[in-house]
């Protein structure tokens, strides 16, 4: 990959307009954006058309980088490819399905009736996907794969068995979110909470840690970081309105 500086200076030639500038950045980062969109293999969208997205997104990047926001524009492009390919991913409508998500799908509507009757109650997305081995996202992708797609706003049953929690809270937000990491005043706000939070901001959209994995280096609950990371985003977004 380029230098840093070499980096920059082709950024701002690319925003100016120089197409040459953009493809000698895109064929530079081309294993940037390969390692990132690794992670969607086997979700229901073929990997040349991940490619073609992750670069939409890489592009994208290119447009909104800023050098005032302080961090280096590969670590930048990280959340900006995931997003644009989540963005697809939940909004277009013309996904094919593959049959390995279908078959799961299936799989998944067999064992919930077979688990409702026997326990008169739902099984919640971590129940189902420890009964599979497959990560809580694959499960909600599958089961949101049907025609008559899972409501994001379903309860499910939390360790308190309060039933609070809700299908939205086991997704992963960062398409959302994304947004306010492009704010300049955004940096000084990190800096300045308290060391668990910022850990868990940093992690997650910086080192793109899932909040499985953010628990387990933390050693709290997933619950207990998605509840966290809510609270910290609304409060950055409280003070950025």
């Amino acid at each position: 990959m380029l230098e840093t500086e070499k980096t920059l200076e082709l950024v701002l030639e690319a925003q100016k307009g120089s197409q040459e500038a953009k493809s000698i950045l895109v064929e530079e980062n081309s294993p940037l954006i390969k390692s990132v969109i690794k992670r969607f293999k086997d979700k229901g969208v073929e990997y040349d058309d991940l490619y073609q997205i992750g670069c939409i997104g890489f592009l994208k990047a290119i447009n909104n980088f800023n050098p005032d926001f302080g961090v280096k524009f590969s670590t930048y492009v990280v959340p900006m490819v995931i997003g644009e390919i989540k963005r697809f991913m939940r909004d277009d409508g013309s996904i094919k399905v593959s049959r390995a998500l279908k078959s799961l799908n299936l799989q998944i509507n067999k064992f919930v009736d077979a688990y409702s009757g026997k326990n008169q109650t739902k099984p919640t997305i971590e129940e189902i996907a420890k009964h599979f081995n497959v990560d809580e996202q694959e499960v909600i992708m599958a089961m949101d794969s049907a025609k008559m797609p899972l409501s994001l706003y379903a309860p499910l049953e939390d360790e308190g068995g309060s039933g609070a929690l809700t299908v939205i809270d086991r997704v992963d937000t960062q398409v959302e979110n994304v947004n306010i990491l492009e704010n300049l005043a955004l940096k000084e706000m990190i800096k300045s909470l308290e060391e668990r939070d910022r850990k868990i901001i940093l992690l997650r959209y910086y080192f793109d840690k899932t909040q499985s994995e953010i628990a387990k280096q933390l050693n709290i609950s997933q619950v207990q970081v998605s509840r966290l990371e809510n609270k910290i985003l609304e409060s950055l977004r409280t003070k950025l309105s």
